[in-house]
């Protein structure tokens, strides 16, 4: 039995921890004891993002956070996976010594084999299998507790002009409705109460498998087959709300009535620049059909400032349908410029002062609309999923259905009777700031 210590640091979004779990469980296999610090761990593995240029950063600093650690501490070896290993696998060999191995994405079936090599003092391993032959699932060893993200395809075949992830990660390929099931109802037997159903465009779900789309069909599927009672929608691009899927929203009582559909624009200049599908029309016809058949709906939507080209008038416009939108969540970046994308090479990029500018605007717009709308939901009663106790506030912490994990607020919250971890419980809002909230047990 091997007894070596590893740790993982998992980077970026939902995604990238869910093939950290994956990994996870093939270490576990393999034998080797999972420690949450580096400091007490014989090797790191690191799942990095390349997203965008502040995602890059992060994931560098990390890497040379730990170096540190190989020089100056008990640990012995480095391993680099996930986007960036992907994207800057040879800069990242040849510029970074204190990297021991590098993992592709479509290698992650070979983390045990990178870190065997590391530890067995060989430097310069590189597992770079194709992208399109990155693993669909696997068992995994779950790091959330309540909730669990469900990840339902691999890649991205949308070709935003901005975006890196279809040369990182390769085009849309689907899992099986079937696989998918089956590790919900595992996800369904360790009591998890919240299920997140993402992928990098959720709603295009089944187009490569079953020639259209099969989102609706997979989450009837996952109600029928599980009793978890929030099931959440994210990344559903607007050009993808169809019928079925509204109807989803309006009938399936285990949907929460929220979800995110990132329009990135509202110029149609700009949309089309972008390589977005659709047009200003298309965005606000799925929003107004959104919020017509399911009432009280939450919806979120990510914003892009700075797009090449952009002008005065265009962040203007996209100023004036948020007011009217009055998106309940909203998140913005300025325009990241990324090599290898149609965007890098555009006339008309925005200087770094104008992005930040507008996104200031942009951001203080959307505060006085969360601000507004918070407060109508002082009084109220919301089911509430308790994900912690803080000893310190003396107040549990949670979310209403109406708050996606790690990207929108919390509640805090007090009871007259002790409250378990992933308990559900109706909590009445008494209070509310930017974007928490406060309230009290209802008995």
């Amino acid at each position: 039995m091997n007894s070596k210590k590893i740790a993982f640091v998992s980077l970026g979004c939902a995604k990238n921890l869910c093939d950290t779990e994956v990994m996870l469980k093939k270490m576990t296999d393999a034998g080797y004891d999972i420690v949450p610090e580096a400091e007490s761990a014989d090797a790191v593995v690191v799942n990095t993002c390349a997203f965008i240029e502040e995602a890059k950063r992060e994931s560098i600093d990390t890497v040379l956070d730990l170096a540190w650690l190989k020089e100056h501490h008990s640990l012995k070896a480095l391993i680099v996976t996930g986007c960036m290993a992907e994207r800057y696998r040879e800069e990242l060999l040849a510029e970074m010594p204190e990297i021991d191995a590098i993992v592709g994405v479509g290698s992650l079936d070979r983390i045990v084999e990178a870190v065997d090599s590391a530890l067995g003092g060989e430097h310069g391993f590189a597992a770079l299998d194709p992208k399109e032959t990155c693993a669909l699932g696997g068992d995994r060893v779950v790091t959330t507790d309540s909730m669990a993200y469900l990840k339902i395809a691999e890649g991205c075949s949308n070709r935003c002009a901005y975006c890196a992830i279809p040369s990182i990660r390769g085009p849309l390929r689907s899992r099986p409705i079937e696989d998918i099931a089956a590790e919900a109802r595992d996800l369904d037997g360790m009591g998890i109460k919240e299920l997140n159903v993402i992928a990098q465009d959720t709603s295009a779900y089944g187009i490569d498998l079953y020639g259209r789309y099969e989102l609706p069909r997979l989450i009837n599927e996952i109600t029928e087959k599980t009793r978890i009672p929030w099931i959440r929608l994210l990344y559903c691009y607007p050009d993808k709300i169809t019928d079925e899927l509204v109807e989803l929203l309006r009938s399936n009582d285990r949907v929460v009535k929220y979800v995110d559909i990132p329009i990135q624009h509202i110029s149609d200049p700009v949309l089309c620049r972008m390589n977005r599908h659709g047009d200003s029309a298309m965005i606000k016809d799925a929003v107004r059909r959104l919020r017509e058949a399911v009432p009280g709906i939450v919806l979120r939507t990510t914003l892009i400032v700075g797009f090449p080209g952009e002008t005065d008038a265009d962040f203007e416009e996209l100023c004036r349908f948020v007011k009217e939108a009055e998106f309940d969540r909203l998140g913005a970046f300025t325009y990241s410029r990324e090599e290898d994308t149609p965007a890098y090479s555009m006339e008309d990029q925005v200087s770094e002062e104008i992005k930040q500018k507008r996104y200031d605007v942009l951001m203080k717009t959307q505060l006085r609309i969360s601000e507004k709308k918070m407060k109508e939901r002082v009084g109220r009663v919301y089911p509430t999923l308790c994900e912690s106790f803080d000893p310190v506030a003396e107040t549990y912490v949670g979310r209403t259905p109406y708050e996606a994990p790690d990207v929108d607020g919390k509640v805090f919250f007090t009871s007259s009777r002790p409250v378990s971890e992933g308990e559900i419980v109706d909590v009445k809002i008494t209070d509310s700031m930017d974007y928490d909230m406060v309230g009290e047990t209802v008995v």
